[in-house]
């Protein structure tokens, strides 16, 4: 399915569309082809589309973006959310029959020991060698990121200590024109088990755009015909993303499918929030049974935590970046 995004259509019902390349240019430049590669787990599968359309739909301004969405055939379904990608996406073939202007890749769910043992690893691996040469830039998200730079240069990704899961200060590096008139700082959501070393990644010819002083690299990039944007975190996450895989992780502890219960999302909940669900997480220990999640307290987010500007901020330049690509071909011609 092809979706036109522009800023003054709604993207909740979005519907096939005929081209309308010459209206786009007088709207405000050659209109952008954009793929989504969405691998997310199946809770996450439909929120994940909704997030980033409306994320380049906000950042588009007047040019309009032809959106396609594909996710890797391997990557294991349920049959509701098999049916979710068999009747609203684009076969991934489709892929090689269009010229893309930018592909966003995310990460899915591990469900083997190592990357490259995962059952999709070689349809991404033979993703992430096209993406090279067919598309102006594409951005790897989270475990997408981490299994391409291992397929790329055989950088190992390192099994931190505890769940890197919050929303963490980070800080423009450089002054690349991807973070050009981002907020400072950028707060930006991370939610991972793995970490890149930003020493392997300067070794292997990466350049690092934004860093955490807590968690270490958010952003890194490499130009190859594509430029490349790798994302450790999730700018993408709404405010309530957090909030969904917490409670997720504590369903899961309470029925016996996890050993540990989660940590708290750092900088996240209000201090009353974190006082109830330390309370909370105590009976659980004592009372462990599925059943008790019926109990949960009602949650407040902090009022700092800014969700969406980083994205905004990233999302805006990157979409200029496509665009000036776009019309100067377009010039050319």
């Amino acid at each position: 399915m092809t979706i036109l995004i522009d800023r003054d259509q709604g993207i909740s019902s979005p519907a096939l569309v005929p081209g309308e390349g010459d209206l786009a240019r007088e709207r405000g430049g050659a209109e952008l082809t954009i793929g989504l590669i969405n691998n997310m787990p199946d809770p996450a599968l439909k929120a994940t589309e909704r997030q980033f359309m409306k994320l380049l739909q906000a950042a588009a301004g007047p040019r309009r973006i032809r959106f396609h969405c594909f996710s890797l055939p391997s990557v294991k379904r349920s049959p509701e959310a098999k049916w979710h990608v068999e009747s609203e996406y684009s076969e991934l073939t489709e892929l090689r029959r269009h010229k893309f202007d930018g592909l966003i890749v995310t990460g899915a769910e591990p469900v083997a020991p190592e990357l490259d043992q995962e059952p999709y690893w070689r349809d991404l691996t033979e993703l992430i060698d096209w993406a090279k040469v067919n598309t102006r830039s594409t951005i790897w998200s989270c475990l997408a990121a981490h299994a391409a730079v291992l397929h790329l240069d055989r950088i190992e990704r390192r099994r931190l200590p505890a769940k890197c899961h919050g929303i963490f200060d980070c800080k423009a590096v450089t002054g690349d024109p991807l973070t050009r008139a981002a907020p400072a700082p950028l707060k930006v959501s991370h939610s991972r088990l793995n970490e890149i070393v930003e020493g392997d990644l300067a070794q292997a010819g990466y350049q690092v755009l934004t860093r955490s002083a807590k968690v270490g690299v958010d952003v890194f990039v490499r130009q190859y015909a594509s430029r490349f944007v790798f994302f450790q975190g999730h700018p993408e996450y709404d405010a309530l993303s957090l909030q969904r895989e917490y409670l997720r992780d504590i369903g899961r502890y309470l029925a016996r499918e996890r050993d540990n219960y989660p940590h708290l999302p750092a900088s996240y909940f209000d201090v009353a929030t974190e006082e109830k669900l330390g309370r909370f997480e105590k009976q659980a220990r004592h009372q462990r049974h599925p059943t008790l999640g019926n109990d949960l307290p009602a949650l407040n987010l902090r009022a700092d935590i800014d969700a969406g500007s980083a994205a905004a901020a990233l999302f805006r330049n990157w979409l200029q970046y496509l665009g000036a690509e776009a019309d100067a071909s377009v010039l050319v011609r």
